[in-house]
């Protein structure tokens, strides 16, 4: 596939604009690298494309005579598909892709794709070594942190691509289907990009737009907004639960996670032999299980698998444990609901470190989910003020107030008592503070390291 003679905006400098620019370059497309931001350094961008590329990077502002240039823009999923300059390129008639509709027109193979609220990145892992095990040529990519468009370029038609697939990412796709899908949870998060739960919803199951009757899209039974999509789907749907027996599907009876099909119910394995903490892990096993299931992996395949993979890091992640108290990081529970999951997979007394950049999220149900576990709630960023409010209208009154990340972790240091867990699960985005969760996870285990 040649693309000569395309002009193409790549709007984002980050990790899936220059992984866009790459592929774009490799197919001998024109490629304008563009980002509204007038600081990036445009010497560090070009050090990341390959050498000698003719790309043009323009900051700030668009020229009206390179707008009119252009035969196709691809957005980076940091960038809202509702800013003016993004409408106005739209009126020109012009096609609005992102990173992951670039990535599948131009991919090779099968591609397993996974979105949701919460649970994404330990379901894609999962299964992503799942296929590894089975599979000579399996690429992971995504919201995951490694770029689809960079993973194209290596492709053949024996690839299997595991995706994570946020929203931002979704409400760019045209043509893009899964052989599998799957939609994890379906909770309110992002609302100040996508502005109401309609649209949010309405987006996360963009993933499903464009798969065929023959292939699966693995859906939550417990989550009612997804029972009620899957009645109305045309292609394949496989249910998995935590609460209930199914009829056919993939479900957790005890303490056993079992596949109901036509052949009759088969044991996928114990609880007690995984190393993922709580229900929701064991759910985001499931959901892994049931794709894999969905691709025609068997479950003797998986299942050692499934025994060996580790906790994803940032979430719930043990850290260490000092003086008897343990240290848990759960930079990813970036939301109310994420965090909720991270308190119930608590066994001790909590002193719990939230707080961060503000979603327009409500925290009133994440306080609630307490439920008598927490000991102290040191609040942090932007949002602690809004926290504190919703906790003390909850009933919750042991509220601390930190400036730093380091400071809230001195204070959970200095209260907690032998016994007792500190949990880094902010229900926040960490922007503001930090670059991303990543940078924020790690700097709480620094801290945790260098407590006496």
């Amino acid at each position: 596939m040649k693309w000569t003679g395309e002009t193409v905006l790549v709007f984002g400098t980050g990790i899936s604009g220059i992984g866009a620019a790459r592929l774009l370059i490799s197919l001998q497309a024109e490629v304008i690298l563009f980002d509204g931001n007038t600081e990036v350094d445009a010497d560090k961008v070009l050090a990341k494309l390959p050498q000698g590329s003719r790309v043009k990077i323009l900051l700030g502002e668009l020229p009206e005579d390179e707008a009119e240039r252009l035969t196709l823009v691809v957005l980076s999923p940091g960038v809202p598909c509702d800013l003016p300059l993004v409408n106005s390129l739209r009126e020109r008639g012009l096609p609005i892709w992102g990173e992951v509709e670039l990535a599948f027109r131009c991919g090779k193979g099968d591609v397993l794709a996974v979105t949701g609220t919460n649970g994404k990145t330990t379901t894609t892992s999962l299964l992503g070594e799942i296929m590894k095990h089975v599979r000579e040529e399996v690429y992971v990519v995504g919201n995951i942190g490694f770029s689809y468009t960079e993973a194209v370029q290596h492709m053949t038609e024996k690839a299997v691509t595991v995706a994570e697939i946020s929203s931002f990412q979704l409400e760019t796709t045209e043509q893009f289907a899964p052989k599998v899908s799957a939609i994890l949870n379906i909770t309110p998060d992002h609302l100040n990009r996508h502005h109401t739960m309609e649209e949010y919803i309405r987006v996360k199951e963009l993933i499903t737009a464009h798969q065929s009757a023959e292939d699966t899209c693995v859906l939550n039974y417990e989550d009612e907004i997804l029972r009620d999509f899957g009645e109305k789907l045309s292609t394949k749907v496989l249910w998995f639960s935590s609460r209930r027996a199914l009829a056919r599907g993939v479900y957790l009876e005890g303490d056993k996670i079992r596949y109901a099909s036509e052949a009759g119910i088969t044991d996928i394995c114990s609880v007690k032999e995984v190393q993922l903490l709580g229900v929701h892990n064991y759910e985001n096993i499931m959901a892994a299980v049931a794709a894999a299931l969905a691709y025609g992996v068997t479950v003797e395949e998986m299942r050692p698998v499934l025994c060996a993979f580790q906790a994803v890091e940032h979430r719930i992640e043990y850290v260490t444990e000092k003086h008897g108290v343990v240290y848990y990081n759960d930079s990813k529970g970036t939301n109310p609901d994420a965090a909720i999951k991270g308190i119930q997979a608590m066994e001790r007394p909590t002193l719990l470190i939230g707080g961060g950049y503000d979603k327009n999220s409500s925290y009133e149900e994440w306080i609630r989910a307490f439920d008598g576990k927490v000991k102290y709630l040191v609040l942090i960023g932007q949002t602690r003020e809004k926290i504190a409010e919703a906790a003390r209208r909850c009933g919750f009154h042991e509220i601390l107030f930190a400036e730093s990340l380091e400071e809230a972790v001195n204070i959970c240091a200095s209260r907690a008592e032998e016994g007792d867990a500190v949990l880094l699960s902010p229900a926040c985005a960490s922007w503001g503070m930090f670059p991303n969760y990543e940078v924020r996870g790690r700097q709480f285990k620094e801290l945790v390291h260098r407590l006496p």
